[in-house]
């Protein structure tokens, strides 16, 4: 077909996670309060390792920009998601796909890659401890947060001029709660190929490279662990990662359940139940794991939760 007699498409629609109508109010509440949890922990996590003395180390730097990443990461996708359960017309603009598309890989791939950060510097605080302040001082924390952030913008930068660089013609219906880069090339009218290539490199580079970062940072920690010989001191060092490798688990787990599942099994209905695992779960789920897990984080939020009912002491009365 000539690509004269073909309308661009000016906005997409969504089809969720349900086409089902009576299910749209009852997932809006769900996701709601996922979404307030994942605010609400993330802001928590923030405040707590900003405010606290105690939590101004290397460790809790990282984690402050691990809880921004996943609460721009669920803020990407959440609310339009919210509005249309309720819309009656489940849509989005060609730039408001865009820019979704843009936000969504700057989170993603900063999330990929701070996980690897921080697997790093739990290496060194069990391996080299002696050595740890140097090796992870506040130049290299801040260092390695902004590679971070700027390879992270790079990625979606290039991905997301790749994907909108395709023509999109009649067919608009993206099978997919927000704007990804898979069901939107599924769309398109004209070759996809390097779209695609670009797509499956850097999601398999990315991937590849931090999963590295991470097993070897935990294999030579559970080496150290082995070696110490005291069982009081082992069950101390693992429990200074133990937060971070049940996050870990449970954020890599879930990419590699979608990318390496067989091809014959491989659908777009599954990509949307595990991106919604990814996207809005987990962002919720790492501050609970860090708190439940850590003592210095449920200490310093008992510290303000008692400073706050100090200072409104004085309204109340």
């Amino acid at each position: 077909m000539a690509s004269g007699n073909h309308t661009r498409v000016a906005e997409f629609i969504l089809m969720g996670i349900s086409e089902r109508a009576e299910l749209q109010i009852p997932l809006f509440l769900v996701f709601l309060v996922i979404y307030g949890l994942t605010v609400i922990g993330n802001l928590g996590i923030i405040t707590l390792t900003s405010t606290n003395p105690r939590l101004h180390t290397p460790m809790y730097f990282f984690l402050r920009h691990l809880a921004i990443i996943n609460l721009g990461d669920s803020t990407v996708i959440a609310p339009k998601m919210l509005i249309n359960f309720l819309a009656a017309k489940k849509s989005t603009s060609y730039y408001e796909c865009a820019t979704q598309l843009g936000g969504f890989l700057v989170f993603i791939v900063a999330e990929i890659f701070m996980l690897a950060v921080m697997a790093y510097d739990r290496y060194v605080a069990i391996c080299n401890p002696l050595m740890y302040t140097v090796v992870v001082s506040r130049q290299v924390c801040v260092l390695l947060v902004s590679l971070t952030y700027l390879y992270s913008l790079f990625t979606a930068v290039v991905v997301t001029s790749c994907v909108f660089s395709v023509s999109y013609c009649s067919s608009n219906v993206i099978n997919h709660f927000y704007c990804d880069d898979i069901p939107l090339l599924a769309l398109s009218c004209s070759d996809t190929s390097a779209p695609e290539t670009a797509v499956f490199f850097f999601s398999g580079t990315n991937l590849f490279f931090s999963m590295i970062i991470v097993l070897i940072s935990y294999f030579n920690i559970i080496l150290a662990i082995l070696r110490i010989r005291s069982s009081e001191g082992r069950k101390k060092a693992f429990s200074t990662c133990g937060s971070h490798l049940a996050a870990v688990t449970i954020f890599y787990g879930t990419l590699l359940f979608m990318y390496l599942q067989p091809r014959t099994n491989h659908s777009l209905d599954t990509d949307k139940m595990a991106s919604v695992f990814y996207t809005l779960v987990i962002p919720m789920l790492n501050p609970v794991i860090y708190s439940l897990r850590n003592k210095d984080v449920k200490e310093a939020l008992k510290t303000f939760l008692r400073s706050s009912c100090l200072s409104c002491k004085p309204l109340l009365t």
